[in-house]
């Protein structure tokens, strides 16, 4: 591990956007820095006063962009972030610790976002039927139109994205004719603070986007309720979502919450690949990813086999430094989180799990970890573990495999490893997940096609630009007799 840096400069003093004002306040929240605990900024806390405010303004102005202006202001946006990528990449690891190559990684991501939802602000969204397709039918059409919502967008993110997260939120938003009020956690909000500024830089009007920083025990309450706001859009932990969803009540809710998801290895599997597949997808973003591998089910047959390649896989992955452009994973979000995988890890080891690597921790740094002999009422995969941990459990036939995979309340994404078309039809079928990747990780996706989950997971409605799109729209119908 790289040794620490030296202290750096003095805090960036940052402030809010209210509709693109830079609203400062007396009380402020620190931003750390969490390899060093240095603060690297400051934000205000905003007030509650500040946020009915926000949400005023977004109701009180109607846009009248054309798509065409949607779809240049998206553009634009993403060639100012597109040119600015290494100091937006700082910026992220600066706040969540993730190493360069994974912010580096989320801006070009960030890039795509905004391309996809300049192409669906171009899209002609309408439909047409025909009103005589019966005996008793008329001569007549029905049109659908979409249309902006009349209130706005509520939205809340979490830090694990700083820049992603909020941008699956913004970009559709935009593109919809939409105004939104933005909460990023107050973890991690400096990118969502930069994304606003490229946005108005971009010719967005100031008052279609407002992003406040706070306390959640403070504001979040009149973020849910804010009668202003139509619909409440959230990613996040499950328990927070169930608070949202008993909270915002008649509101339109979009709840993308975590995942436990598995990476299924069949006997058939070319093991280099599944173990290759399986490190990637529990250590990059420091496993910190709602679709991370965060179960590792692997048929009997190979199970010895394929565990010591991932051991071999892992002791490779360099860890320390975020800001090295070396490294291949920073830390986790802060010291409270590393502790917490070390506990569940030991917690595991002694009901009976095998440590093969890592579980080493130096404050909010914590390695890479493979451990096997994981039973399913081990917390470290019964429940939802965060980071970069490995855990290897076992399974002698298909019906147990699936079973296994559907044990737990989750049901959001997953990876199988296989090439028999039989089994794949299988787990396509039965898993109970939003999403089944075939010889991919389980977070696989475009940034514009449907993503969601099932069960504790989400309500079913699904992300991606396009879905979004769906779900920050009025549809309305009308017909004519021609």
């Amino acid at each position: 591990m790289a040794a620490r840096p030296q202290p750096m400069a003095a805090p960036r003093r940052e402030a809010m956007r209210i509709a693109g004002e830079k609203v400062f306040a007396d009380r402020v929240i620190e931003v750390r820095y969490p390899y060093t605990g240095e603060v690297v900024a400051t934000v205000p806390q905003a007030s509650v006063e500040d946020v009915r405010r926000a949400f005023r303004i977004a109701r009180q102005y109607k846009p009248k962009l054309t798509r065409h202006e949607r779809y240049r202001i998206l553009m634009r946006a993403g060639d100012i972030i597109a040119s600015r990528k290494e100091e937006i990449a700082r910026l992220i690891t600066l706040e969540s610790g993730l190493c360069l190559k994974d912010t580096l990684y989320e801006v070009g991501r960030a890039s795509d976002v905004l391309l996809f939802s300049a192409q669906q602000a171009l899209v002609d969204d309408g439909q047409i039927f025909s009103c005589d397709l019966t005996h008793h039918g008329k001569s007549r059409r029905v049109y659908t139109v979409r249309e902006p919502l009349q209130g706005a967008i509520s939205a809340i993110t979490p830090f694990n994205h700083p820049l992603n997260q909020v941008i699956h939120k913004v970009a559709p938003s935009v593109a919809t004719n939409n105004r939104m009020v933005l909460k990023p956690t107050e973890k991690t909000p400096l990118a969502a603070l930069l994304l606003a500024d490229v946005l108005y830089e971009a010719g967005l009007p100031p008052e279609m986007l407002s992003v406040v920083t706070g306390d959640p025990k403070e504001i979040a309450d009149e973020m849910l309720t804010n009668p202003d706001a139509d619909v409440v859009t959230f990613t996040g932990g499950v328990a927070v979502g169930k608070y949202i969803a008993a909270k915002a009540v008649y509101k339109r809710q979009i709840l993308e919450l975590g995942g436990n998801d598995p990476l299924v290895v069949m006997d058939d599997a070319d093991l280099a690949k599944a173990a290759e597949l399986a490190a990637n997808g529990s250590y990059k973003n420091s496993g910190q990813r709602c679709t991370a591998v965060k179960r590792i089910l692997v048929h009997e047959k190979v199970a010895a086999a394929f565990t010591d390649i991932l051991v071999q896989k892992t002791r490779q992955w360099s860890y320390g430094d975020p800001l090295d452009p070396k490294v291949d994973m920073g830390t986790v979000i802060n010291e409270a989180s590393a502790k917490r995988f070390e506990a569940v890890v030991n917690d595991a080891v002694a009901q009976g799990a095998r440590l093969l690597a890592g579980n080493k921790r130096r404050g909010a740094q914590y390695s890479p970890t493979v451990i096997d002999r994981v039973r399913p009422e081990m917390d470290v995969v019964k429940h939802e573990t965060f980071g970069p941990v490995s855990p290897v459990m076992t399974f002698g036939s298909v019906d147990e495999a699936i079973a296994l995979v559907n044990s737990t309340a989750y049901g959001l994404s997953s990876g199988v490893c296989t090439n028999r078309m039989d089994d794949i039809m299988r787990f396509v079928r039965e898993l109970q997940v939003g999403s089944v990747n075939i010889w991919e990780v389980p977070g696989y996706r475009l940034e514009v096609t449907p993503f969601g989950g099932i069960k504790d997971s989400g309500l079913g409605y699904k992300e991606g630009v396009q879905e979004c799109c769906k779900s920050f729209t009025n549809l309305k119908t009308y017909s004519i007799p021609w």
